[in-house]
């Protein structure tokens, strides 16, 4: 962790030096990354073996928090490098995957020597040692039903898109055109012209994480490999993907849809980009900002009953 804290602020210190903006246009900012760097070496260097001093460890979850705002974008730039082979800034997308990869860090930091928790249901079934995985409870079963299912509409837009409908005054035959201009890679142009949008499909694999996190599949490998069926999934191997998801598309989500509330009031200029009213914009806005609003708090909530489940 003092390793990471050293490389996060020389690499702030040496955007801001060249005038390399990681956060808008201004290079100011990129000194918050010296100061969390630094406090970061600082703290690793004074946490030794064992579960940290309570003053110590607050501090570890303050700068986790602060890394973790640090990395809100990583999950665009994953999407944009698999779809258009290139990030929008090189810079920027390491400075995301530095701050993700601190955050974990010191989460792990923080969390070091901790007992483990037992969630009351757990503990009053203890002493059954063949019971299986249990699932989540119903009010967390029910967000995780909302958030799937604020992605059907997104998913139904998108794949009628990808079939040669028209909506919103754009054409599935349009966006393709905009996709071309724009530098889409290969396999997104492959996949849209068999009438399958790679967002659609993406938002598809985000629903299946969503309720693997809420349901006892989601905790066991199935298949028949006699190697592999019916071990434990490793608690990283979901986590990681719906914290990285909920902390990116939960704040958008939901100050998109502010935005939106903003421009339908006229207090905010509409930009029309490829579609020919802002009437239309809002209403995609609304549609993909929603599901991502929705969906995102839904994967906040599941990820914290199953960091619960499986402590």
């Amino acid at each position: 962790m003092a390793a990471w804290g050293v490389g996060y602020a020389v690499f702030g210190a040496a955007c801001a030096l060249s005038g390399t903006p990681l956060f808008g246009t201004a290079v100011g900012p990129d000194w918050a990354l010296v100061v969390v760097g630094s406090a970061a070496a600082a703290a690793g260097a004074a946490a030794g073996p064992g579960r940290p001093r309570p003053v110590l460890r607050r501090a570890l979850w303050l700068l986790c928090g602060l890394a973790g705002a640090g990395a809100f974008g990583l999950l665009m730039d994953v999407i944009t490098l698999l779809l258009a082979q290139g990030v929008d800034s090189g810079p920027v997308a390491a400075q995301h995957a530095l701050a993700a990869l601190g955050a974990g860090l010191l989460a792990v930091a923080a969390c070091s020597g901790a007992p483990a928790r037992v969630p009351a249901r757990a503990s009053a079934a203890a002493s059954d040692r063949t019971a299986g995985p249990a699932g989540a409870s119903r009010t967390v079963r029910l967000a995780a039903g909302a958030g799937s299912s604020a992605f059907v509409p997104y998913i139904a837009m998108k794949l009628f898109w990808a079939s040669g409908g028209t909506f919103a005054g754009l054409s599935g035959a349009d966006l393709r055109a905009a996709a071309e201009r724009n530098g889409a890679s290969g396999p997104w142009l492959t996949l849209d012209s068999w009438g399958l949008d790679p967002t659609a499909l993406l938002a598809l694999l985000g629903v299946l994480l969503l309720q693997g996190l809420v349901r006892p599949w989601g905790q066991v490998f199935p298949g028949r490999t006699q190697w592999l069926a019916g071990r434990p999934v490793p608690r990283w191997l979901p986590l990681a993907p719906a914290v990285l998801g909920a902390a990116t598309l939960a704040p958008y989500g939901v100050v998109g849809l502010g935005w939106t509330l903003l421009a339908a009031a006229g207090v905010v200029e509409v930009p029309r980009g490829d579609f020919p009213t802002p009437a239309d914009t809002l209403l995609v806005a609304r549609i993909g900002l929603g599901a991502f609003a929705l969906y995102g708090v839904a994967l906040a909530v599941a990820a914290r009953s199953y960091w619960r489940r499986t402590a």
